[in-house]
């Protein structure tokens, strides 16, 4: 079992300077709403035992230079539930963030709804999810911290519904409690490496780093720009191909440099995003995130020369949109043969995955940079291109269709394969000819 820390221990793993909120009063019956007999009296049990008069705590702290509102539920107190007086102290706090621009901070830790309090106390989710939407319309970000445990009603609105989900090491995470789950669930599933697994947690933090790297995602996600990202200088092959052909033999060599060296060479530091929230994830497809480009935050999505599963997209989408609502310009790295196309893609619908991608690269305010560096393969690799500002680097290809496939569609032989490349006008300087891309970087007429 992991370590059970207090609200106000938790508090102090992220800052030093942790000033309370005041909180509103309300009045209530002895044993509240539903005169639960006893309700009472086993609050004051729990504010004896923990020091505190609710099982949350709100208040502002600076986080390695950044200041943010800070929620965090006191499990010891009646299992960190939500009732009345709960979501009167969440609404306060979040109505502070807004009236301040602060971003918000929960360390969670709770088992759900009180019981005692009955539907009054569950409908405190629809509260905070209200005003969990409000701060998101004004462009500040949610970061929520896992704590054990962390269940019920409070995962599925503070800790699932965060633009970033961090989680301590083997905690507790999943809708259903201890108690309520089958008998014979797998509680391995319930823990926060699995839900990591699933694409619903970001990442898993040690307790001694949870300072230092919520600190970095603070800063990254409040610092807006307005300027587009600069599309990332070649690091490969610096002279255009000859043919068709050569554009594809460049494309697909194993020595050409990736997405990773790519992001590497860009950023000064970066995090990443994982996961699709919608259970799945594709690390060894898509690595998404933000990162510290000269001084100021981008965001990236890069694919990474594999077929790109239907999570990858998804999690692109999920990239493009939280960078949009915070005013973050974006870098996508194109680099697929294509969508992968097996049977289990279709089964997580590839096509719909695709078609969100599409919405979110159209619909987004901030601009947004591509750079081609390696297969262009098909919808699979445009969806993530950003119309009007694409550019290449000399070992790069586009193409509608890959040159093989295309030779079979048109009933040609083996022999026709390297012709119908030269034929697709794929190169990087027909695309520069066709206005497919914007130019080619490294070359001293298109970049």
């Amino acid at each position: 079992m992991t370590e059970r820390r207090t609200a106000r221990e938790a508090v102090a793993l992220v800052t030093g300077d942790f000033a309370e909120l005041p909180y509103p009063a309300r009045d209530s019956a002895p044993d509240g709403p539903l005169a639960w007999q006893g309700y009472g009296a086993s609050r004051a049990r729990a504010a004896g035992r923990t020091g505190e008069e609710e099982s949350v705590i709100c208040g502002t702290g600076t986080v390695e230079g950044t200041r943010a509102v800070l929620i965090a539920f006191e499990f010891g107190f009646l299992g960190g539930s939500l009732g009345e007086r709960t979501g009167d102290r969440l609404e306060t706090a979040y109505t502070y963030a807004r009236a301040r621009r602060l971003p918000v901070v929960s360390l969670v830790a709770t088992g759900g709804s009180r019981m005692q309090e009955g539907m009054l106390a569950l409908t405190q989710l629809q509260r905070v999810a209200r005003q969990s939407i409000l701060t998101r319309e004004a462009g500040l970000p949610q970061i929520a911290v896992l704590r054990d445990p962390t269940t019920g009603g409070g995962w599925a609105t503070l800790g699932a519904g965060a633009d970033v989900t961090l989680a301590l090491p083997g905690v507790q995470v999943g809708f259903a409690g201890s108690r309520v789950r089958p008998p014979d669930a797998d509680p391995a599933a319930y823990t926060a490496e699995a839900q990591l697994a699933a694409g619903a947690v970001d990442a898993v933090v040690r307790p001694e780093e949870l300072r230092h790297r919520l600190g970095r995602w603070l800063r990254l996600l409040t610092n807006p720009a307005t300027e587009p990202a600069p599309p990332p200088r070649p690091l490969g092959a610096t002279g255009l191909p000859v043919t068709g052909w050569d554009a594809v033999r460049r494309a697909r060599s194993p020595r050409r440099p990736r997405a990773e060296a790519y992001l590497s060479a860009y950023f000064t530091h970066r995090v990443a995003l994982n996961g699709d929230r919608c259970g799945g994830a594709d690390p060894d497809g898509m690595l998404c995130g933000f990162g510290e480009h000269e001084g100021r935050t981008v965001a990236y999505a890069a694919q990474t020369g594999t077929a790109t599963r239907p999570a990858g997209y998804r999690t692109a989408a999920r990239l493009l949109r939280l960078a949009d609502r915070l005013g973050i310009p974006a870098l996508t790295l194109v680099d697929t043969p294509g969508a992968a196309n097996d049977a289990e893609a279709e089964r997580q619908a590839v096509g719909a995955a695709i078609a969100d991608l599409f919405g979110a690269v159209a619909a987004a305010r901030v601009p947004v940079t591509t750079l081609l560096i390696g297969e262009g393969g098909s919808g699979g690799a445009l969806a993530l291109a950003a119309p009007g500002n694409t550019w290449a680097t000399p070992d790069s290809y586009f193409s509608v269709i890959g040159p093989e496939m295309a030779a079979a569609i048109l009933k040609r032989g083996p022999g026709e394969v390297e012709a119908t490349a030269d034929q697709l006008r794929i190169r990087p300087q027909d695309l520069v000819e066709l206005g497919v891309i914007r130019g080619i970087v490294g070359d001293r007429n298109g970049g």
